[in-house]
């Protein structure tokens, strides 16, 4: 199921689900690596520079967003983690 609402001053964008390979590609293609919020179990993508934030493999993050029924919704390249 896709959302719509307002992202970044962008009205009506649709978020459609996608699958965790297809993220991955888009992920890497953006410099993006999974992230662990430090103290937290919560997940993102970054570039590594975040001082919150440690890098971690792709299998613990998509691990991660399995157990806590996330998953990853894009919309022109821009992607958000919420659930599923």
């Amino acid at each position: 199921m896709a959302s719509t609402g307002q992202l970044n001053g962008r009205e009506n964008m649709v978020m459609e689900k996608i699958d965790f390979g297809k993220a991955q590609m888009i992920a890497k293609s953006k410099g993006l690596q999974p992230g662990r919020v430090k103290g937290t179990q919560g997940v993102q993508f970054t570039k590594g520079s975040n001082d919150r934030l440690t890098v971690i493999s792709w299998e613990e993050f998509e691990q991660a967003l399995k157990k806590r029924g996330l998953a990853i919704y894009e919309s022109g390249g821009w992607m958000k983690i919420m659930k599923a």
